[in-house]
């Protein structure tokens, strides 16, 4: 048994991606509001090439005209999530919990840290050392360096306690196309993939059976402790 509903939605555009969870989003809402009983819902997915920009985000932070990034095949998209500008596409897992966070009995903040260490978890599985970073959300590499880098940016929307947006965990992703922006705002610091770090080819299909077993778990445990 599973405290969510999961979907694969395999490789999708960015738009319909948003909309299939802003579907879900504001149904949980509504079943809220009516003192219903909601499923709670997990999407994972590969988006086509495309880079958002956060609520909060800077388009300074976009290096190139949106024309040039259209030329290199690559969408731009302002969203309404937390954080600031981040690259999808594939060979990246994007994960969407469309979670109402009261029947897991947390808060914002613990659902964040709970996503970083899901994500932790995951990476000791193939032998990386994942850290947080002070005043930074997502999980990153040799943060006590000048080699600091992020291998998954988090990103959230949240209303009423209930989530939207969430992670991008780069498996194999191409790593180039990070060099247009200032990834999550930062100009000091790199990303990197578990590819590079493993310097072999990775099964993403094997990363997305991995990452589900560790959401039931911890899900799973807050669901039935409250």
């Amino acid at each position: 048994m599973e405290p969510f509903v999961f979907q694969d939605l395999g490789r999708i555009e960015y738009t319909k991606a948003l909309t299939i969870q802003t579907t879900a989003f504001e149904a949980i809402l509504a079943a809220k509001a009516r003192g219903e009983k909601c499923e709670n819902k997990l999407f994972f997915c590969e988006h086509e090439p495309v880079i958002t920009l956060g609520k909060n985000g800077l388009p300074s932070n976009l290096l190139i005209s949106e024309k040039h990034l259209k030329d290199k095949g690559i969408s731009f998209y302002p969203t309404n999530r937390g954080g600031d500008i981040t690259y999808h596409g594939p060979g990246q897992i994007t994960g969407y919990p469309v979670f109402d966070l009261e029947t897991f009995g947390m808060g914002l903040r613990q659902y964040i840290e709970t996503l970083e260490e899901i994500i932790i978890r995951l990476l000791d599985m193939y032998g990386i050392h994942g850290e947080r970073l002070a005043g930074a959300t997502g999980v990153w590499l040799d943060t006590q360096t000048a080699r600091a880098r992020k291998i998954c940016a988090i990103g959230v929307r949240s209303s009423r306690f209930v989530t939207m947006h969430g992670f991008a965990l780069n498996v194999s992703t191409d790593l180039r196309a990070f060099s247009l922006i200032h990834p999550c705002g930062f100009t000091d610091k790199g990303v990197t993939s578990l590819a590079m770090e493993l310097n072999r080819a990775i099964d993403i299909e094997d990363v997305k059976i991995r990452l589900r077993k560790i959401f039931n778990e911890i899900f799973f445990r807050f669901f039935f402790k409250r």
